[in-house]
């Protein structure tokens, strides 16, 4: 009974060492970002900013509104600056438990997952979140003023970002898991009206009721799902083809006629 309690204890242990590590390495990264946190803040302010009417500003109504929101920048930025190491350590305490074929999907997915998810990400800081700062300040007046609060626009910003980050992520789920055969192009062609339908949906959800905005979600998400659909066409997994029966033919049985003598 020991011995086959062993392996569970060694992995156990090993999980612990691993995230101690992980925990050390967004330590020493927070310390550097929070360094940095006015910086960062004002790169995320900066959309809003833009379009921002004079005499409004951002204000905070609780005491340790500010200092939270400056620390939850810090960490965010800490998790980013630390990924490399994060991902690392699952890989080493995942990659024992995988075939060798499998260990070389994860390369590819960890390079490209990250350069997809930055792209999301800028695309909503360049493209979306302008526009939609924009379309929330157009109904400022002299009596309304915007005096939006720390800590609600930075949860809404880092919401976006973070969404977008994972939307663009799907042309790369698309290609593994139609090479695992878990999907096809016919499955996603035949699914696409249900998945317009479900990004209409989305769109009305995290932007506000104008068209303008909601094409700016739209347009992209229909592209990165067709996207998937060309990808699932060229790399997904071919069917074996099928074995040929061979068709044998019955002989007919010789008749043999009766010799009367």
């Amino acid at each position: 009974m020991i011995d086959e309690k062993k392996p569970f204890f060694f992995h156990l242990k090993e999980l612990r060492d691993r995230l101690i590590v992980c925990v050390i390495a967004v330590g020493v990264a927070f310390i550097i970002t929070y360094g940095f946190k006015e910086k960062l803040f004002g790169f995320l302010m900066h959309p809003f900013v833009q379009v921002m009417p004079p005499g409004s500003s951002f204000i905070f109504t609780n005491i340790t509104e500010a200092f939270i929101t400056y620390f939850k920048i810090a960490i965010v930025a800490a998790v980013f600056l630390g990924s490399p190491v994060l991902l690392y350590e699952i890989w080493m305490f995942v990659a024992p438990g995988l075939y060798e074929k499998e260990k070389n999907y994860v390369y590819p997915f960890i390079v490209f997952g990250s350069l997809l998810f930055v792209a999301g990400a800028l695309f909503c800081y360049f493209v979306v979140m302008p526009v939609l700062f924009r379309f929330f300040v157009g109904y400022a007046s002299e009596l309304v003023v915007p005096m939006p609060s720390l800590k609600e626009y930075m949860s809404l910003a880092l919401k976006l970002l973070i969404t977008f980050g994972f939307i663009f992520l799907l042309p790369l789920v698309a290609y593994y898991l139609s090479r695992a055969g878990i999907i096809n192009h016919r499955l996603l062609s035949s699914k696409r009206r249900y998945a317009i339908l479900g990004i209409f949906i989305l769109s009305a959800i995290i932007t506000p009721p104008e068209m303008t905005s909601q094409l700016l979600i739209v347009l992209p998400l229909i592209g990165l799902y067709e996207v998937s659909i060309i990808i699932a066409r060229i790399f997904g997994k071919k069917k074996e083809p099928e074995e040929k029966t061979e068709v044998k033919t019955e002989e007919k049985p010789e008749e043999s006629a009766d010799v009367s003598t």
